[in-house]
């Protein structure tokens, strides 16, 4: 029963840590489920927005972070048919 409540409190308090505007490295990792290798690597390689406003800790707006996890969407399957359509229709010839 202990293991379970530890797990349960453990899942809130990752909930609340999503709601906050600002993340620091750990809760960017529980949020995205990056782990901490790959993070370090993406921040040493300028591959993800972050702060470092005192030089030494990293942070990163929840809003950025999630636009970064956003990029580079695929397109499903009908969008792709659709804009080939669109583009068959606005091109034929006469």
């Amino acid at each position: 029963m202990d293991l379970e409540l530890a797990q349960r409190l453990d899942r809130i308090e990752r909930l609340l840590a999503t709601q906050k505007k600002v993340l620091n490295f750990d809760e960017v990792c529980d949020y995205t489920g990056i782990s901490k290798s790959y993070l370090y690597k993406l921040t040493s390689q300028n591959k993800i927005p972050f702060s470092k406003p005192n030089g030494k800790v990293i942070f990163f707006e929840k809003e950025e972070l999630d636009k970064w996890l956003l990029l580079n969407r695929q397109k499903t399957i009908k969008e792709i048919e659709d804009e080939a359509s669109n583009y068959m229709f606005q091109n034929r010839k006469f």
